[in-house]
């Protein structure tokens, strides 16, 4: 233990060790965070949600910080609400109804056009009735659109407007109704296309509506950066994997370095103590799965049974407690057992097990620290490999879940970089830390590089 305490000592000496220990502190600063600031139940329900949860995100949008290496102002997601920024204006008809006006003005001042543009109309009423809304576009030069007519709604109802075919055929000569809506139309569209008109826009909703119900509508204008790590196809945050994807990196590598590499370490000495039988069963085993491929075990299991992260780890343990270290640890302890100490040990009676673990284990562990913290990211990455082709869990939010997500939507061919580098980045710099630590350890702990 003093060797230990004196050896994490001397890590002062050398700069890559302090960079290392920086790295990997803010690794788990940023797991504590996620998992203080984001419990685990939540952030599941956030990553798998559907409907309803990402409404107001736009769909595959940059992140903020995107914004600062542009010439132009991107426009972000505006929301405006009838029972907030909005004006409602309610008079009673001769029939007995009502005709409400719900006005939701919004002030547009970015340099593009927005990615959609959506109108959100609930009711609350009697079972069994409905009502029909007229939606119309007023310009900052007071001009006036009707986008659609009579169009009916029973509780809640979603009108996409960016996707309406009677608006894009209004809108001649326009790519899309978000860019006719607030484009110059007398403006010929130059090299760089349309240009944005800035000002106050309002959309207006009529409705009659039966005295006793109320209609509500919400509007949002989606922008074309959200979020500080931008959105996927399913609108989600890109922050909800990537927070929580270090403390599922960091579990997934440290309970694989502790079962794995901790394991064989004991077994190792359990079976060059004990000799005979024993250390010739753990070397049978050693060899066997030293010619079992385990990538393929895992894609076979992935297939067949499961995906979860945890049945991933317990088989990857398995095959990882006899691996190619034992042989290695074998040839340490088979040089230890030999000292005087183990011998003076035997003289004055102590038992086989207590020689183990108190005189034999103790007198190699400081040549498993560097390792044990070595082959961290090998687990990390090795959790990511398997989520990149497609054997990821499929609840948890992890690095390797957005890649493979990033691939399967041709990110990287639609221009969508951040949503593949960021994850890309962040186990990189998962591995450089480890290592850069890891190797720190080794010439502190190694006798043979100590003078290097």
């Amino acid at each position: 233990m003093r060797t230990v305490v004196r050896g994490l000592q001397e890590l002062r000496r050398y700069p890559s060790a302090i960079l290392g220990l920086l790295l990997v502190g803010l690794l788990v600063g940023v797991s504590l965070y996620a998992v203080i600031g984001m419990p685990y139940s939540e952030a599941i329900h956030l990553w798998r949600a559907g409907v309803g949860v990402w409404d107001e995100y736009p769909r595959n949008a940059r992140p903020v910080w995107t914004d600062l290496f542009t010439r132009e102002r991107l426009p972000r997601t505006i929301v405006v609400r009838s029972g907030e920024d909005g004006r409602v204006a309610s008079e009673p008809t001769e029939d007995g109804t009502r005709s409400v006006e719900i006005v939701l003005p919004f002030d547009f001042q970015y340099d593009g056009f927005p990615r959609e543009i959506t109108l959100f109309v609930d009711t609350q009423m009697t079972e069994g009735e409905e009502v029909r809304y007229t939606v119309v576009w007023r310009t900052p030069g007071e001009q006036e659109m009707t986008l659609t007519r009579n169009r009916r709604v029973r509780r809640s109802d979603v009108y996409r407007i960016s996707q309406d075919g009677t608006v894009r055929m209004a809108l001649p000569g326009m790519p899309a109704p978000e860019v006719g809506l607030l484009a110059d139309l007398e403006q010929r569209p130059g090299p760089e296309g349309r240009t944005v008109v800035k000002g106050s826009y309002e959309v207006l909703v009529r409705a009659e509506i039966p005295a006793d119900a109320e209609l509500t509508a919400r509007l949002v204008v989606y922008g074309q950066i959200a979020g500080l790590a931008g959105t996927d196809h399913r609108r989600r945050d890109l922050m909800v994997a990537l927070l929580w994807g270090a403390p599922l990196a960091l579990a997934f590598g440290f309970l694989g370095a502790v079962g794995a590499n901790v394991s064989t370490f004991v077994l190792a000495g359990i079976g060059t103590w004990y000799g005979g039988k024993t250390d010739s069963v753990f070397q049978r085993l050693t060899e066997l799965f030293m010619v079992l491929p385990l990538l393929p075990v895992l894609i076979m299991v992935g297939h067949f049974f499961s995906r979860s992260l945890w049945l991933m780890l317990g088989l990857i343990i398995v095959m990882s407690v006899f691996s190619g270290a034992m042989k290695t640890y074998r040839a340490m302890f088979l040089q230890a057992r030999e000292a005087p100490y183990i011998e003076a040990a035997q003289a004055y009676g102590a038992g086989n097990m207590r020689i183990v673990f108190r005189y034999l284990l103790p007198r190699i562990a400081p040549v498993l620290l560097p390792q044990f913290v070595l082959v961290i990211p090998t687990f990390v990455f090795l959790e990511a490999t398997l989520a990149v082709i497609g054997l990821g869990d499929p609840v948890l939010p992890t690095w390797g879940k957005v890649m493979n997500d990033a691939l399967g939507q041709g990110a990287l061919y639609k221009g969508y970089y951040y949503w593949m580098v960021q994850p890309a980045v962040l186990l990189m710099v998962t591995g450089f830390g480890f290592a850069l630590l890891g190797y720190s350890l080794d010439r502190v702990f190694n006798p043979r590089l100590r003078g290097v």
